[in-house]
């Protein structure tokens, strides 16, 4: 398989994704309103992952681009939860792609403790050949969320998958502390913003 061919209109669209949600988090800022956006990262799959994911879920190689959803992949950050369902209501109001899917694992949040906000999108690539459509997966969440899940991710990938019961009891004890934070925060989020509003002016 010619893996660079296949995977250059996924690196494409990770980099135009990112100009486009950094111009939202722009337009924010000189507008002179809080920005939803803390920050923003994307990656493409490495080959090995791709390899061990269709593996996993049976997927033939010459399907993955129709089965593997998250090839392409952005992380949305942000301060709080609901700046969330803010940027959830503006790529749902986007004419630059199509979102088939969504899932929201903060209403309802994975046994493991995980919450973030999934959407799969369709995203029209212009190539030297043609617009080709490819799937992409954007991913939402607070800082939090994201320091949490980033250190789950390390574990399972450590322990392959199957994390000692020790250490998920003490994750999923994090995971609450996190949302307990982030519930925290949400209620002083107006004190928060005027605070950072006056830092900026200085």
């Amino acid at each position: 398989m010619n893996w660079e061919a296949i995977l250059a209109p996924y690196s494409q669209v990770v980099e135009e994704l990112k100009v486009k949600l950094k111009g939202m988090r722009a337009q924010f800022e000189y507008e002179s309103k809080h920005s939803p956006i803390e920050f923003i990262t994307g990656r493409v799959k490495p080959i090995q992952s791709i390899i061990e994911k269709a593996e996993k879920r049976q997927v033939p190689l010459e399907r993955i681009e129709q089965d593997i959803q998250d090839i392409a992949g952005v992380r949305v950050v942000c301060q709080f939860v609901d700046d969330i369902y803010t940027i959830v209501k503006m790529l749902r109001a986007r004419e630059d792609f199509i979102i088939i899917a969504e899932k929201d694992y903060i209403s309802h949040k994975k046994t493991s403790g995980y919450r973030s906000f999934h959407m799969i999108i369709e995203y029209p690539v212009e190539t030297i050949h043609g617009v080709k459509i490819v799937m992409a997966e954007i991913q939402i969440r607070t800082l939090a969320m994201n320091f949490w899940a980033t250190n789950e991710h390390s574990l399972n990938y450590k322990y392959e998958g199957s994390i000692p019961p020790n250490i998920k009891s003490r994750l999923q004890r994090a995971a609450e502390a996190a949302f307990k934070l982030d519930e925290e925060m949400s209620i002083i989020k107006h004190e928060i913003q005027e605070a950072q509003r006056i830092f900026h002016r200085m």
